[in-house]
């Protein structure tokens, strides 16, 4: 089973800055499941990006803790955690696997490439992960450090976890507009012992962001942060 992505391995590498020695650790990196499924019914075998991806994880987040822990001297391990978190996501992985157009790497079945796949931020952060994860086995933590440091740290916007998520949008969209800032829980869910909001943040008349929660501060918190992103989305 054969695929145009073999053919686009090395722009990918080019556009990493780093050659692999191993090439079928990076091909590995960009295996979707479905392919795998798809190929295995074609009677030809492959490994998916999965445990790569676990891999991955581990190496970017010791790395960015790291990072956090050096940086941020004066800052309690509570909020430190809050940063890692909030700083490699899989909204905010998804957006950086784009701008180095990961998704055009990844080898997806026939129907999960048609059903848009290759946008999807589950993928695509996902892929980013295994990236990071065979990048570190093929050239050891340094190489992968340097790689995390270049193409996610210096990318991701780790004060703006320091602050609220609705202070920081508060703060951001004051400087554009005077335009009225207003949240509304739009739905209720669940048993009253276990119930869900969702939010959505309004300015003005648009809606710029919806999020859900176990209480209603936990998900206009969220309605803040994906309006967050959005704005950056829309910055670059």
């Amino acid at each position: 089973m054969t695929s145009k992505t073999d053919e686009k391995k090395d722009v990918l590498e080019e556009k990493i800055g780093y050659k692999f020695k191993d090439t079928t650790l990076l091909k590995k990196a960009l295996m979707h499941r479905s392919y795998v499924n798809d190929a295995k019914n074609n009677g030809a075998k492959f490994e998916s990006n999965e445990r790569l991806e676990f891999l991955g994880d581990a190496v970017l987040e010791i790395i960015v803790s790291e990072y956090l822990y050096s940086k941020y001297t004066d800052v309690p391990e509570g909020q430190l955690t809050k940063m890692r978190s909030n700083g490699v996501c899989e909204s905010t992985l998804a957006r950086l696997a784009k701008k180095i157009n990961l998704g055009n790497y990844i080898y997806l079945a026939k129907g999960e490439n048609l059903g848009g796949g290759r946008n999807k931020p589950s993928i695509l952060a996902d892929a980013l992960e295994a990236l990071v994860g065979a990048i570190y086995l093929d050239g050891g933590y340094s190489v992968v450090k340097k790689f995390v440091e270049e193409y996610i740290i210096e990318k991701v916007d780790f004060n703006f976890s320091i602050n609220d998520e609705k202070t920081r949008l508060q703060e951001i969209l004051q400087k554009k507009s005077n335009k009225k800032i207003e949240y509304n829980i739009i739905k209720e869910k669940g048993p009253a012992h276990d119930k869900e909001f969702v939010s959505q943040v309004m300015h003005g008349n648009e809606v710029i962001g919806i999020g859900t929660g176990k209480s209603k501060k936990e998900a206009e918190q969220n309605a803040a942060k994906e309006a967050l992103e959005n704005f950056k989305i829309l910055e670059e």
